[in-house]
């Protein structure tokens, strides 16, 4: 699982630790103005945020943090209970399920929010393939932009109306 140290590092580099199943997704720094406008670049390019105004783009970027992890990283783990909901900017990831591929996601994907809006265990592990640059949203700071910005909650059940159908043509035929 993906795991942020709270040791001072260089501002806006957080420095990731080996990942251990018992230690939670710690981050702690604070996103410059540069890289706040970075992220708004990355936002206003994936589907997932594209009918949000300039407003609620920067309500997401301030609710989230903007993260690194190398290749091999695993950011989320199957079976565990999630904190976090990851929107990858750059770089792909696999998906797998009981061990089994079952998907490569890359920039625009959204993945673990299903147990931050249910409260369940993480359905697949996800580990990054190559360097992926992230945000990273909390659960509670899900909410709040949630509550603020209507356009992404219609946003989010669309993708996971997807998924559904996916599931649904993969079981069914």
């Amino acid at each position: 699982m993906l795991s942020l140290d709270r040791r001072p590092a260089s501002r806006n580099e957080p420095e990731v630790t080996a990942p251990t199943a018992r230690e939670p997704y710690k981050l702690s720094y604070t996103l410059s103005m540069a890289s706040m406008k970075a992220s708004l670049g990355h936002l206003r390019n994936i589907s997932l945020f594209a009918s949000c105004s300039g407003k609620d783009l920067e309500r997401i970027a301030k609710a989230a943090d903007e993260v690194t992890v190398k290749a091999g990283t695993l950011i989320i783990d199957q079976g565990q209970t999630g904190r976090e909901a990851f929107v990858i900017l750059e770089g792909t990831a696999t998906v797998r399920r009981n061990g089994k591929k079952v998907a490569t996601v890359g920039a625009g994907a959204i993945v673990g929010e299903l147990s931050l809006l249910d409260h369940g265990p993480r359905t697949a592990s996800v580990t990054a393939d190559t360097e992926c640059q992230m945000l990273v949203i909390s659960q509670r700071n899900l909410y709040g932009v949630l509550e603020k910005v209507p356009a992404l909650s219609h946003k989010l059940l669309a993708a996971l109306a997807g998924r559904i159908r996916e599931l649904d043509r993969a079981h069914y035929g």
